[in-house]
C-alpha cells in the first residue's frame, strides 16, 4: 500500500527537501505552502499522514488552526508537527491539539524524519491486523473499559474519544492500577520519544477527556517525581 502524506510548509527550499526525502522511501506526497492552500486541499481528500509547521506565513499559529480543522475532520488522522518553535510551551501546545508527536527542525534530519513516519505506519498496520481478529482483548477496572482491538474506550458506559498515543498511554496505566508508571515506561507504551512535559500534556488531555463525561474523574494521580498511576478503588 502506498501512503499519501501531506506538508504544510512555507519555506519552499525546505519543503522541497522533505517531499524528495519522503518520496524517495515511496510516499505519495502532497505539499502546500499556506494554511488556506491546505485546507482547501484537506476538504477535497484528507492524507494518510499530515507534516505541519506551525509558523505559515504571516499565520504565526496557522499550523496550530489547521491541526484543530484536521482533528475536526478526522480525529483518528496522524498529524506531526515539525517546526522552529522548540519551545516546551509550543510542544505541549500542539500535543495538546491531538499531534502524535512534535519535531523541531534543529534536531530532525532527513533521514530520521522518514524512518519515523515509517514507524508510525507499521503502528497503524498493526492496529488495523489486530482489529480484525475474531477475539477481543478488554480490560476492565472500576468504571473504565478499554477495548484494544477496536480502541474503544469507555467511562461508565459513556465513550471516551482519545488520540492513539493517549489510548496506550492509558492503557498502560489501567493494566496495572495502583502501580507508578514513569514517563519512561509510558513513552515505551506509547511508542514515542518525548519530554517528560509532553507525557504531562498528554495525561491532563487524557484527564480533560474523562472529565468532559463525568467532571468528578480522578482516578489518574501524579505522583512526584515518579511518573503516574491508575487508583485502585
Amino acid at each position: 500500500m502506498t501512503y499519501t502524506i501531506a506538508i504544510v510548509e512555507d519555506d519552499e527550499n525546505l519543503r522541497n527537501n522533505y517531499v524528495q526525502a519522503l518520496q524517495r522511501d515511496g510516499y505519495t506526497v502532497n505539499s502546500y505552502d499556506s494554511r488556506t492552500v491546505a485546507s482547501k486541499a484537506f476538504s477535497r481528500q484528507l492524507p494518510d499522514l499530515a507534516i505541519l509547521d506551525v509558523m505559515l506565513q504571516d499565520e504565526m499559529e496557522g499550523g496550530f488552526e489547521l491541526c484543530r480543522e484536521l482533528r475536526n475532520r478526522a480525529p483518528s488522522l496522524p498529524i506531526i508537527f515539525l517546526t522552529a518553535r522548540n519551545s516546551d510551551l509550543d510542544r505541549v501546545s500542539g500535543l495538546r491539539l491531538g499531534a502524535w508527536d512534535y519535531l523541531t527542525k534543529d534536531t530532525t534530519t532527513l533521514d530520521f524524519l522518514p524512518v519515523r513516519i515509517s514507524a508510525l505506519f507499521k503502528m497503524l498496520e498493526t492496529i488495523k491486523g489486530t482489529a480484525t481478529q475474531a477475539s477481543e482483548t478488554v480490560i476492565e477496572h472500576d468504571s473504565v473499559r478499554i477495548e484494544e482491538e477496536r480502541k474503544r474506550v469507555t467511562w461508565k458506559g459513556d465513550t471516551v474519544s482519545l488520540t492513539l498515543t493517549e489510548f496506550w498511554l492509558l492503557t498502560s496505566l489501567v493494566k496495572h492500577p495502583g502501580h507508578v508508571k514513569s514517563h519512561e515506561q509510558l513513552m515505551d507504551a506509547a511508542q514515542v520519544v518525548v519530554t517528560n512535559n509532553a507525557i504531562a500534556a498528554h495525561v491532563r488531555r487524557i484527564r480533560e477527556k474523562f472529565r468532559e463525561v463525568d467532571p468528578e474523574f480522578d482516578a489518574i494521580c501524579a505522583e512526584y517525581g515518579m511518573g503516574y498511576r491508575w487508583l485502585e478503588k
